[in-house]
């Protein structure tokens, strides 16, 4: 999380990874549901661009066959322009084919979005984070950020600080917020719904809320001392430069550093005592930091320990020491580890605490006598607390229902108490404390939301193909009768070593009071089992992914879950490379198919270069263009690269007209490919009973691969 080193465990460098979590994960900002991490979303919200990638560019998707000529440039004009009028008919065409199917559920629509409003009445403001400065409490609601009191924060004594509205950014949402070490100066990046592109406004606090000063293109920053700020910049999907602004009577603003490998991606965090920024560089398997003395903060960064092939590491610091979460050493798992700073090489690195055996690290929180890490073994959240005083360890489990949780900002390291949130997909947010003095854990009184209460957790294992065990989580109200009778949600995303988002939804909870069974399956490539988990699910792996989702649909139903015929499967970003495959391999085993800005087409987009994200992601899914074994293996599961003429579930895909990441193109022709196999086997075989599928494509004007507001999503 933001507060913690959540965002450098979450996405260790930033890319496509962020076509799940951006879109899926929750951002500070509770005007819509769902989106990044906690108060800021430094390894989960998105970012840059030259050339609009998201503006449709039909020439990427042409090529000459081998041995033709090379087009003259007249010749290649009429061609792009040929391919542009083709792309824009066949939007055309399938915006008017959206329109006559959605006018066929307007009765659903309406029932369905009263619904959710009525929900999002109680879940609003059930778990908005809080930044703590000693007695004072910063929170955000409505694209507002406010100031209160800690005792008055829940009887509505506040002072409003910022505006979205008010300041001319009403397009704009909240992503995240930095107030400086002496509450003079507040840091806010705000983001569109339409662009990737984060703006950073700077205001002055005292004597009143002024603007300052406004920074385009920023996605990382940390307050230095009272009135420096470091920030990192945003360009074509990457970010690779770090500035230094003063807002000392001598305003200037210069660069402090520039990653040149682009398979790195570089972004800013402060230690919890505010002794250190760190520039952390990383690509997903190697990282490097880079500390910036917060005392002397117009030196020179000076380095940690030089990048290491397949070493990542992260800083803290305590007492002149760094606190180091690193894989260096066996098994490549993280560790903790510490070293002095004026010897922070990893020959002087020293064993401090290692993870058990298929243990996720969520996230960690270091205090001045003590170190919090919050852990997920075996599908259930574990709280383990560091003693640095007394040398012990002491581990809590945390409720059943929880699955997921969201540290709050703790700007005092000396504070006595550690407050964070947990959720499920089907329970709103709830407040935790835990106290190091009572060495206990309280839960804070929140109102009670006059909603269903009586959903039952349940956490299965299934047997993959080789043996190896896939754990699933299953919600459903504990008052269905006929389980196999009722309608399942399955969920899947399995890559870049990211958790399946498991936070809390409004949409979720509907369907478990309307009778429905969610099941959520934690396969291979995601990050639920620690390091090794996404591992043995990526590049060469990936097929494995594959095998534990077919082997979990088939456990449920198995089981009494649901049946074929009411089972539905839904993906987002890069988790529709497995919804999409499964799709291929096994249709009978799925009666419909839900996709969101779905990775459909791996192969010809790792075979383009060119693409601002293709370099780094090769650590993913490998490099056809070098190795032609990885490219036949892409080829073998790639969903757009294997659809046949077979009888394929119904499919429902949201795209995005602005999407960065996923380009509409690549989407509507794999829309295209799909709908003809379908109806080419539809007029092949006359067996009774016979159906067409629906292939239905939404195409979103507003909005892109990351983010949307509430009312955007809510009409989704």
């Amino acid at each position: 999380s933001c507060v913690g080193l959540r965002n450098l465990l979450q996405g260790l460098s930033f890319s496509f990874s962020v076509r799940y979590y951006a879109k899926h994960n929750h951002l500070y900002s509770k005007i819509k549901p769902k989106k990044c991490h906690i108060l800021d979303c430094s390894a989960s919200t998105c970012t840059h661009r030259t050339v609009p990638p998201g503006s449709i560019l039909p020439w990427r998707f042409l090529s000459c066959k081998e041995g033709t000529k090379i087009p003259s440039k007249r010749k290649q004009n009429t061609s792009v322009i040929t391919s542009e009028l083709l792309y824009k008919n066949l939007l055309k065409s399938e915006q008017e084919n959206w329109n006559d199917i959605s006018a066929k559920y307007k009765a659903m629509t309406k029932r369905i979005k009263k619904n959710l409003e009525e929900l999002h009445k109680y879940t609003f403001n059930s778990g908005s984070p809080r930044i703590r400065f000693g007695e004072n409490v910063y929170f955000e609601e409505n694209g507002c950020i406010f100031l209160s009191k800690a005792d008055d924060v829940d009887e509505g004594n506040v002072d409003i600080l910022f505006s979205t509205e008010d300041l001319g950014f009403s397009d704009a949402f909240i992503q995240r917020v930095r107030i400086s070490p002496d509450e003079r100066y507040m840091a806010i990046s705000l983001k569109s719904e339409n662009s990737e592109e984060a703006t950073c406004v700077i205001m002055k606090l005292r004597p009143f809320p002024i603007m300052e000063k406004v920074i385009p293109n920023v996605f990382s920053f940390e307050w230095a001392t009272n009135d420096v700020l470091y920030y990192t910049s945003q360009k074509n999907l990457k970010c690779q430069n770090v500035f230094m602004t003063t807002f000392t009577n001598q305003k200037h603003t210069k660069l402090v550093y520039t990653e040149k490998d682009a398979r790195f991606f570089v972004d800013i965090y402060r230690t919890k005592d505010r002794r250190f920024l760190t520039i952390n560089s990383n690509s997903k398997t190697t990282s490097e930091v880079w500390l910036v003395d917060c005392r002397h903060p117009f030196k020179l960064p000076a380095l940690v320990q030089a990048r290491t092939k397949g070493v990542i590491y992260h800083i803290e610091h305590r007492n002149d020491e760094l606190y180091i979460l690193t894989t260096y050493g066996e098994p490549a798992e993280y560790k903790l580890m510490k070293a002095p700073v004026a010897s922070s090489g990893m020959e002087n690195w020293q064993f401090v605490y290692a993870l058990e055996e298929k243990t996720k690290l969520v996230d960690l929180e270091m205090f001045s006598n003590h170190c919090i890490m919050f852990l997920k073994k075996a599908g259930h959240l574990y709280l383990t607390v560091i003693s640095f005083v007394s040398h012990s360890v002491q581990s809590i489990k945390l409720p059943t229902w929880a699955c997921e949780f969201e540290l709050e900002s703790h700007p005092e390291h000396t504070t006595s108490t550690c407050y964070f949130q947990l959720a499920s997909p089907v329970h709103p947010p709830k407040r935790f404390a835990y106290s190091f003095k009572e060495n206990n854990l309280i839960e804070q009184a929140v109102q009670e939301v006059p909603i269903i209460t009586n959903c039952h957790t349940t956490r299965l294992l299934a047997k993959s193909k080789d043996e190896t065990l896939v754990p699933i989580t299953v919600f459903h109200n504990m008052n269905s009768k006929e389980l196999h009778r009722k309608p399942l949600l399955v969920h899947v995303y399995g890559a870049y070593g990211i958790d399946l988002n498991m936070n809390f939804k409004e949409e979720k909870l509907m369907l478990i009071e309307e009778g429905w069974i969610l099941a959520y399956c934690h396969v291979r490539g995601g990050g639920e089992l620690g390091l090794s988990w996404h591992k043995d699910g990526c590049q060469h792996n990936k097929l494995k992914g594959l095998h534990d989702l077919k082997a979990c649909i088939l456990l449920l139903h198995e089981l009494g879950f649901s049946q074929p015929k009411y089972t539905a499967l839904a993906a987002a970003s890069a988790g529709g490379v497995l919804a999409g495959a499964l799709c291929n391999t096994d249709p009978e085993l799925i009666r419909a198919v839900v996709l969101q800005a779905p990775f459909v087409d791996v192969l010809n987009t790792m075979m383009k270069p060119h693409l601002p994200l293709t370099t780094e992601e090769q650590e993913e899914w490998g490099n056809p263009l070098a190795d032609e074994e990885c490219m036949k293996y892409i080829k073998s599961y790639c969903p757009y690269q294997n659809i046949k003429t077979q009888c394929y579930p119904s499919v429902f895909i949201t795209a995005y007209e602005n999407d960065q990441r996923i380009p509409l193109t690549g989407v509507l022709r794999y829309v295209q490919r799909l709908r003809k196999a379908a109806l080419d086997h539809a007029s092949r075989t006359s067996k009774k009973g016979n159906w067409i599928p629906n292939i239905i494509l939404d195409i979103q004007a507003n909005g892109s691969h990351c983010d949307s507001s509430w009312e955007d999503s809510l009409d989704e």
